[in-house]
């Protein structure tokens, strides 16, 4: 019996190689090469031919182009991430660590659009009675909910097509096989086909789709990158599974802004919408504490406040430097700019910093606010009761504005803070009321400001 021929396929860029390589030849990457069955020709060839739809070259200005109607999935927050709701023959790809909520949060979901729309939930790691008993603990009714437990790519299409749904949720794509490859459930050609597949489909039939992805040990989405390409929208689940919140970031979204998050609190009834996000990541501290700073961060459109905590501790010869939440290099070089343009020596001190509640910030908006933790916890002094703080700090000493900071100030007074420290290009023409700001140009400025407080 003659041996299977195999080729290596590269997990980043969906590239083939016959043999094994340290690096992909197509697009540079290290250790991505993963070996699979080379598909024979000839079964599958052309087998686009049907599904590829010829279109007349236009001029752009006279395309017609109209707004995408959206439907509401019923949950708030969801359709804050989508930009408004689902669009029809829109595909989603969500994806997150292992029991932080994708699955449950669907169903939710399609529960409550099965009262507008015809919807289909397809499952191939549960089975009907499975995802019937989660639907009883959720307290859902699920009369109009149509499921199919099945992993066959051609008996899914089958049952789009019959069925005819206006919404369906495919859970998940790493479980799905194509009857015309050879290879494995997951595998680099199954999910990349699979997900080419049923992209078609949605955009022919008009079908919205939700495909729940796999993550690696990293976070990243298992299976090649183009899946990510594919798509119209890419969704990551947040957050700690030992806490009850959770974050549903946009990182791609063809209908809507990137970066939108929406905070979710996982009860005994399922994910509910948080309204006001920024009350979880905020102090429950009767008093202020030295080291605690509040920053305005800013996640998609909304303006979010999170308190950032700060602990200076005597370190010897190797001090350490720990953040969670922040960047970690970012860290060090505030510590060299609070050296040497402030004259707040950490070298031989310990410094951790810690964003509350689990969120991750990577907007330069947080410098500032870091910096005055640091000096805070330095100096063994908090802050006043309700400061604030934002704005970027460069290498030279200089404090940069921070975009769309009127709404910033505006939120956190709307919320009963009444001092702060920002960048003077952000300082409001009119003042706010009940917000008392400082405006400052260098690093010096705002240490000098807090030692007066």
């Amino acid at each position: 019996m003659a041996k299977e021929k195999t080729i290596y396929s590269c997990s980043d860029c969906g590239g083939t190689n016959p043999k094994w390589l340290g690096r992909c030849p197509h697009c540079g990457a290290w250790n991505t090469l993963v070996e699979s069955i080379a598909e024979t020709p000839g079964a599958g060839k052309n087998r686009y031919q049907s599904l590829a739809r010829s279109q007349p070259v236009a001029t752009l200005s006279e395309i017609e182009a109209t707004d995408f109607d959206r439907t509401p999935t019923g949950q708030d927050e969801l359709d804050r991430v989508l930009g408004g709701g689902i669009v029809a023959g829109g595909v989603v790809l969500i994806g997150g660590d292992p029991g932080i909520g994708k699955s449950t949060l669907l169903l939710q979901a399609i529960d409550a659009l099965s009262q507008r729309v015809k919807v289909l939930y397809v499952t191939g790691e549960e089975s009907g009675a499975q995802v019937a008993m989660r639907s009883r603990r959720l307290g859902l009714a699920g009369t109009q909910v149509r499921v199919l437990a099945e992993i066959s790519l051609e008996k899914i299409m089958a049952t789009i097509e019959a069925e005819q749904p206006a919404f369906c949720v495919i859970d998940s794509i790493q479980t799905l096989y194509s009857e015309q490859l050879s290879s494995a459930p997951g595998s680099v050609a199954q999910v990349r086909e699979c997900a080419a597949q049923l992209t078609r489909t949605a955009k022919s039939s008009g079908c919205a789709m939700v495909l729940v992805g796999h993550v690696t040990k990293e976070g990243a989405l298992a299976g090649p990158r183009v899946l990510e390409h594919i798509v119209d929208t890419v969704l990551y689940f947040e957050g700690d599974t030992h806490s009850s919140y959770r974050l549903v970031r946009a990182i791609k979204n063809r209908f809507g802004a990137v970066n939108e998050i929406g905070v979710f609190a996982m009860t005994e009834k399922g994910l509910k919408g948080v309204s006001n996000p920024s009350a979880i990541f905020l102090s429950t501290h009767a008093e202020p504490v030295p080291g605690s700073c509040v920053l305005v961060t800013l996640e998609g459109t909304r303006p979010l406040l999170v308190e950032l905590q700060a602990l200076v501790d005597g370190g010897g010869p190797n001090p350490r430097r720990l953040s969670v939440g922040l960047e970690r290099d970012r860290l060090a070089m505030l510590l060299a700019v609070l050296h040497r343009h402030a004259g707040v020596m950490t070298n031989d001190q310990d410094v951790f910093v810690n964003a509350v509640g689990g969120v991750r910030i990577s907007e330069p908006a947080a410098d500032l606010a870091v910096m005055l933790a640091i000096q805070s916890s330095l100096r063994g002094k908090a802050l006043p009761k309700g400061f604030i703080a934002f704005g970027e700090v460069g290498l030279a000493g200089e404090v940069r504005p921070a975009p769309r900071g009127q709404e910033r100030l505006k939120e956190a007074a709307k919320l009963g803070f009444s001092i702060a420290i920002v960048p003077k290009a952000n300082a409001p023409k009119k003042p706010i009321e009940g917000l008392k700001v400082y405006p400052v140009e260098r690093i010096e400025e705002a240490i000098t400001a807090l030692r007066e407080f």
